[in-house]
């Protein structure tokens, strides 16, 4: 019985001890005379330590362009990527800096893009740059414009939109928003006057992560315009495009 729990233990102390290492990150030597650390994952934030030739960081995670290392210290804090393209690995030759990967676009934090598509039987453009605020969870800001037979339109939309598997090379999404539409009527024989309205939305899309940095679009978004009529106007959008993280 003793032996048993001996060598059950031996196993157990074992797969700890290769548990561990398969988690040591991996450590790079500085080549620069030295590297900037920032307090977080931007330049604009402040540089709080550096790292000097000859010392040995340890790679902890990435978020895009950005790694969060620890110093010899102890000291943890934020690397460009640019920088670590000159330290070397633990076999002495310049560190290989992996490429984007999918595992970079479920940790982004801030989207840029453009989409291309119809509104209500007019052409429509828009551009838009987003926020995350958790893996699922984003924040939108979109100016589009849409170019019609009869009148032009510009509007502005604030949307939160919700992705159903973020950590996914494809995943549908879910958005909710309001913003304002300006209306400029074509010019016919018959006066016409410009209006501004408040309108509503509510769609569902799906993204698909490409390469690198880019990714693909596809949406379909149903809005309500509360026009200062009576009668508010239902309008249907489907549009598709690309964007790309950082």
């Amino acid at each position: 019985m003793r032996r048993v729990v001996l060598l059950v233990s031996m196993c157990q102390l074992l797969m700890a001890t290769a548990a561990h290492a398969q988690k040591a990150p991996p450590r790079v030597t500085v080549e620069d005379p030295y590297i900037e650390l920032h307090t977080g994952p931007g330049r604009g934030y402040p540089v709080f330590h550096v790292a000097e030739r000859g010392e040995r960081v340890a790679l902890l995670k990435r978020r895009t362009e950005w790694f969060k290392v620890e110093a010899p210290r102890g000291e943890e804090g934020w690397v460009h990527r640019d920088q670590l393209t000159r330290t070397f690995g633990a076999d002495g030759e310049p560190f290989d800096v992996p490429g984007f990967s999918i595992d970079d676009y479920s940790g982004r934090r801030w989207e840029a893009g453009a989409s291309y598509g119809d509104f209500g039987g007019a052409n429509v453009i828009s551009a838009f740059g987003a926020f995350s605020l958790t893996e699922n969870l984003s924040f939108e800001l979109a100016l589009s414009q849409a170019l019609g037979r009869f009148s032009d339109s510009t509007m502005v939309n604030a949307n939160v939109v919700h992705t159903m598997y973020p950590r996914r090379r494809a995943s549908p999404y879910f958005t909710l928003g309001a913003g304002s539409i300006h209306t400029e009527p074509k010019a016919t024989l018959v006066a016409t006057v410009d209006r501004t309205d408040s309108l509503a939305h509510a769609g569902v899309g799906v993204r698909t992560y490409l390469t690198r940095r880019f990714v693909f679009r596809a949406e379909y978004k149903t809005y309500v315009v509360f026009t200062s009529r009576d009668d508010n106007e239902e309008i249907r959008e489907w549009k598709a495009g690309f964007s790309f993280f950082f």
